[in-house]
């Protein structure tokens, strides 16, 4: 016999409904909550340095290096900031961060100057792309020259151009998923002498191929050892001829290399 409904009662059937509504904003709640208390942190932090009144080439590939990197850290677990104050290129500011980046500029202050030698000399992480590795007579800097392998500035071609790499040591983590050799996308390429392969310290990665000369047509580089990705193997570093201009991070396969370099340094103790 069915009972007959008591003004103001709430249906059995709602009840337990309500219930089961409950239970499940519960489960959701608490899930919600362990998901927040066991976050995954970041793996790592880097701090990328680049200017924006220096050449308008390398304003740009500094751009498109911002969002290719902040990208990059979205899919990848881990933290990117970026500053054109290289002011914050002190002790106190470089602390937080595993990695830094120059990527389109160096440090001309004797100040931070010296936080960067400090920060290397005590384990920090460096990617240096194009303009950030320019040294010459006027720089003034010994210790970034022997932190380079020695290599120093001699000449480049003009203007920007593609040019065939090839991969010197395809069992480095930062070059083992790239192939022997590739195109790369047009760039201002720097010979360096004494070329860095000299040094026993450095170890080569990726170096223009012989067969792209005579490269140039207004400043001509006619031949001789021109190495574009290496590291001083005294430091957790690496340095990239790469970036002048829009075109640097339209190849698939140079981008490979961008990333398995941030990656490679980022995660190393």
């Amino acid at each position: 016999m069915k009972r007959a409904a008591v003004p103001g009662e709430i249906p059995r059937r709602a009840c337990l409904f309500t219930g089961f509504q409950a239970l499940c904003a519960a489960t959701l709640l608490m899930f919600s909550w362990n998901g927040v208390a066991v976050a995954k942190e970041p793996a790592f932090k880097v701090l990328a340095f680049y200017s924006t009144d220096v050449e308008p080439d390398h304003v740009h590939a500094a751009k498109d290096a911002l969002a290719f990197f902040q990208d990059l850290a979205a899919k990848n677990n881990f933290v990117f900031d970026a500053t054109t104050d290289w002011g914050k290129l002190s002790e106190s500011d470089l602390k937080p961060y595993r990695l830094i980046l120059w990527l389109n500029n160096f440090p001309q202050t004797p100040e931070q100057r010296a936080a960067f030698e400090k920060y290397m000399e005590h384990g920090g992480g460096w990617l240096g792309l194009h303009v950030a590795g320019y040294n010459d007579k006027t720089t003034n800097w010994p210790w970034f020259v022997d932190f380079l392998g020695g290599a120093v500035f001699y000449t480049n071609n003009w203007p920007p151009l593609p040019a065939k790499l090839a991969v010197d040591d395809r069992t480095h983590p930062v070059t083992r998923q790239l192939p022997a050799t590739y195109l790369a996308p047009a760039n201002e390429w720097y010979l360096w002498k004494p070329s860095p392969r000299l040094n026993r310290n450095v170890q080569v990665l990726v170096t223009l191929d012989p067969s792209n000369y005579p490269i140039g047509v207004k400043d001509v580089i006619t031949g001789g050892d021109l190495p574009v990705v290496w590291t001083n193997t005294r430091y957790r570093m690496i340095y990239m001829n790469m970036g002048h201009g829009e075109k640097i991070y339209s190849d698939a396969t140079q981008n490979e290399l961008f990333k398995n370099a941030i990656l490679w340094l980022g995660n190393q103790k």
